[in-house]
């Protein structure tokens, strides 16, 4: 198996995504780094995030990544993860607002402060723990994870994509929202698969078998 490269920009559950996947796929290559010409070279890439946009996005530019992601995200299959999904979209809410990487089209928004759930019980912000995702038809790195499979969240705004089409998947809180992005080689997701044992795990061994097509 070619390089799979984690993007290591300072933000992000990076050791415990790489062992996710080493553990799905022990021969796998996985390498954390912010080496432009690894990730390049690289035959697939992640790029997860934890924390605030702002901070993500600056470290990116300090780093000279920005047009390396985007080139990655347009050429092998990509795998983004919770604020590594958000920073794809053109811009995000958070922190007075903050230009993302405009590979995706669409905007980041904070969920409201007063939601309730169907017993009328208020919900809490940030969204955090296991929710049901929905699939929103066939993708390969849905193979082998049923329908309403549950997967582990921790989030304050999510993605709304221009087109709809993109929208991979959606979960509740309380009205559905997209919770998983894809696009030819692109596949992004809001929740944390390496926190989501079974199924989080073979969509991260789905992604590691996946060339890029659909």
């Amino acid at each position: 198996m070619s390089t799979v490269a984690v993007v290591d920009y300072g933000m992000g559950n990076l050791h415990s995504i790489a062992k996710a996947l080493q553990r799905v796929a022990p021969g796998a290559d996985i390498r954390i780094t912010h080496d432009k010409a690894l990730i390049q070279a690289a035959g697939r890439v992640v790029f997860p995030g934890v924390g605030a946009i702002r901070d993500c996005m600056h470290a990116l530019r300090e780093l000279d990544l920005e047009d390396t992601l985007r080139q990655a995200a347009a050429e092998k299959p990509f795998l983004g993860i919770c604020l590594g999904m958000q920073a794809l979209l053109d811009f995000s809410e958070e922190n007075e607002g903050v230009a993302g990487l405009g590979i995706l089209p669409g905007r980041v928004v904070r969920f409201a402060d007063d939601l309730r759930d169907a017993q009328g019980e208020p919900l809490k912000i940030p969204h955090m723990g296991w929710n049901t995702v929905r699939q929103l038809g066939e993708h390969p790195l849905w193979q082998g994870i049923a329908q309403d499979s549950r997967f582990y969240f921790v989030h304050s705004y999510y993605a709304r994509p221009e087109d709809a089409s993109t929208v991979a998947a959606t979960s509740d809180y309380p009205t559905p929202f997209a919770c998983a992005l894809a696009k030819g080689n692109l596949f992004a997701v809001q929740f944390h698969p390496e926190k989501s044992q079974h199924a989080g795990l073979r969509l991260l061994e789905n992604f590691l078998g996946w060339d890029g097509t659909c």
